[in-house]
């Protein structure tokens, strides 16, 4: 039974593509006598002729792998597309240590811990770039006997 003609109609009517267009096969004699837009319409509305779900692209996997990227997973180096300082730019690690410093520096400070004009050097030193991380202000602390009683 050639249904063509009422598949393009149907389809036109509502708008989708001609393989989401279902007929029901029990009244398939009363979908071939339909061949004007007003039949289609009266069997849209009484059920013989359906839209079918739209066949989507399963987001499973995607899912799946940014839960695992989540947890840190996939970040080997056959993962990595851009420069580690790209990945990671430059500017934010500074931005992370050099904040970490001066709450170290100025702990010390407030604490009364090494003296005003020794937190300015060594504030100075922090901005400059000396210090490698907040360890290596501890141990030049200690090097320098900056600190006025033991911490």
């Amino acid at each position: 039974m050639d249904l063509k003609i009422q598949r393009r109609i149907a389809s036109s009517l509502l708008d989708v593509g001609k393989k989401r267009i279902w007929f029901d096969p029990t009244r398939l004699n009363e979908i071939k006598e339909a061949i004007t837009k007003r039949d289609i319409k009266h069997l849209l509305k009484t059920g013989v002729i359906v839209i079918k779900q739209e066949r989507n692209i399963s987001r499973y996997r995607i899912r799946k792998k940014l839960l695992q990227k989540k947890k840190g997973r996939r970040k080997g180096i056959g993962s990595r597309k851009g420069a580690t300082k790209a990945r990671f730019p430059a500017k934010r690690a500074w931005i992370i240590k050099i904040r970490n410093q001066k709450k170290i520096l100025k702990e010390l400070r407030d604490k009364n811990l090494i003296l005003r004009k020794d937190y300015r050097m060594l504030y100075k030193k922090a901005k400059g770039g000396f210090f490698r991380s907040k360890r290596h202000i501890e141990i030049y602390i200690d090097e320098h006997k900056l600190m006025k009683h033991g911490k």
